[in-house]
């Protein structure tokens, strides 16, 4: 006969055949995987059910249930196995056929840290992404949603070709993660990792000299992430919980060696650039007070002056006369997150099991810009604010319809909202300096718009995702609702799955 056991989570299990007559066959370490069947084949001998024998073995070698190809890694693995940033995505880069892609999604809107990961050579979006059987990917961003927690994954398994039909949503990959439940016996765990400048070389382009307040060659970089998990009974052998929490304090340093018009520069004494400069009214090279190449005070944009007085004057000694690589930025970046996973799993009755879970990701990020109140180029991941909150409810329930039918019905739902703010959000630069159009409010249209600057001592200003990757002021709200009924048929020696997904979304962005 055939015996089928469905809804297990990942862990080791011992298995028992009893009947009259018979001797008693027990399997007493029996490794069952997420997304995975594992077959046991059992003798049953003639004698007495007290007599018993223990069968030994393991999986065979040559899988036959299915065809996909995948790889799994369990709590073990991704706990000892060196990953610095402790980001689950990575472990997605130790299966056969993927390859980071070559440009990441912004870390204002990917505070997570989802790494772009193209799997067989698709697109990185068409990777899926279950977390408890739920969807756990963003629609609009490709990306994934709640990257768990390493202290939180019972056992993960990464699909790269032939996965079921029941993923039909996925056209590259699917990444499936299964969180921990408690148990009877209490289990916990508790973990800190702390970095800090001291521990890292300058570079010798951008930190050739000392900050002038602080006296460091390097800015402030201090990385402090910390945490713990525990789970255990409720009701024993019937009700469990389990819960986790990992916070991040990471303060990272950062230097620029750029480009500013010099002082002379500012007032129209463009001399030292050795290029000559022609008025356009008239074609003549300019001239002023006898001096070529200065363009007299009253052709000089009044607009253009009230701008540059936010770009600071240089503070290095530069080449080419000083026009060029004679400013040094320098500052740090605070990004902080709070991030926890709760878990309930209940056996309702015999043939009848439930689980519910909730988890959050509250993430907030304020990186410098270059030239201060000029805005220009970040100086680590962000010149800018952001703050984001991630959620994500996964209900489960399976119960079994007589000897040959169970049914599995899950609900999920996840909240991906995104508020990315410019560093000068609520100031009026442009309007204050006669620049029409632009700030035409203190809120969603605040700020120092972008200013591109074209040239070999040409430099950008403001903020804009080609300025300092803040596409900003920026709202993003997403949320996904989703109920899945799969129902599993035994006949025979065979074994039907047929079920719905329905999905809703409601999606919003707008940069």
């Amino acid at each position: 006969g055939r015996y089928v056991k469905e809804r297990l989570l990942p862990g080791v299990y011992e298995v028992k055949a009893e009947l009259t007559g018979f001797k008693t066959a027990v399997v007493p370490r029996v490794v069952v995987s997420v997304d995975t069947q594992t077959p046991v084949d059992l003798v049953l001998e003639l004698g007495a059910v007290t007599e018993q024998i223990t069968v030994t073995g393991g999986s065979p070698l040559l899988v036959v249930d299915r065809a996909d190809v995948s790889t799994r890694f369990d709590t073990k693995q991704l706990t000892d196995l060196p990953v610095l940033d402790r980001n689950f995505t990575k472990f997605i880069l130790l299966t056969p056929g993927t390859q980071q892609l070559q440009w990441q999604h912004a870390a204002s809107e990917n505070p997570q840290g989802s790494t772009q990961i193209q799997v067989n050579g698709q697109h990185f979006s068409g990777t899926g992404y279950q977390l408890d059987g739920t969807e756990n990917r963003d629609p609009i961003l490709g990306i994934i949603v709640i990257n768990p927690t390493l202290e939180s994954i019972a056992e993960t398994k990464i699909t790269s070709q032939n996965y079921d039909a029941e993923f039909g949503q996925a056209t590259a990959g699917v990444v499936s993660v299964v969180t921990k439940s408690g148990s009877n016996e209490t289990h916990g765990s508790l973990f800190e990792f702390y970095q800090d400048e001291r521990f890292q070389s300058r570079n010798p382009f951008t930190q050739f000299q000392p900050h002038p307040i602080t006296g460091k060659f390097i800015p402030d970089t201090t990385k402090h992430q910390f945490g713990g998990s525990i789970g255990g009974r409720i009701q024993t052998n019937r009700w469990f919980y389990f819960g986790d929490y990992q916070g991040t304090r990471f303060t990272q340093g950062g230097s620029r060696l750029l480009t500013v018009p010099t002082e002379a520069a500012r007032r129209g004494d463009l001399s030292a650039y050795g290029i000559n400069i022609y008025d356009p009214l008239t074609g003549r090279q300019f001239q002023h007070q006898g001096r070529l190449n200065v363009i007299p005070p009253e052709r000089l944009s009044p607009q253009a002056q009230a701008i540059l007085r936010l770009i600071p004057l240089p503070n290095a000694a530069g080449v080419d006369n000083g026009t060029r690589d004679n400013y040094v930025a320098s500052g740090s970046e605070e990004f902080r997150e709070n991030s926890f996973n709760v878990r309930i799993d209940g056996r309702l009755r015999d043939g009848q099991n439930t689980f519910g879970r909730y988890s959050l990701g509250d993430f907030f990020r304020d990186g410098p810009t270059a030239f201060g109140q000029g805005g220009g180029q970040e100086l680590v991941s962000l010149g800018g604010v952001s703050d984001v909150r991630n959620m994500s409810v996964a209900y489960g329930l399976d119960y079994s319809l007589g000897a040959d039918w169970l049914a599995d019905v899950r609900f999920g739902w996840f909240w991906y909202d995104v508020n990315v703010l410019p560093f000068d959000y609520g100031t009026t630069p442009a309007r204050d300096a006669g620049i029409p159009g632009l700030n035409l409010d203190t809120t969603f249209t605040s700020g120092l718009p972008a200013l591109f600057i074209q040239g070999d001592r040409g430099f950008n200003a403001g903020s804009g995702l080609g300025v300092n990757r803040c596409n900003c002021p920026l709202d993003q709200d997403e949320k996904q609702a989703q109920w899945v009924v799969n129902v599993t048929r035994l006949w025979r020696n065979h074994s039907f799955k047929f079920g719905v997904d329905v999905r809703r979304a409601w999606n919003l962005r707008v940069p």
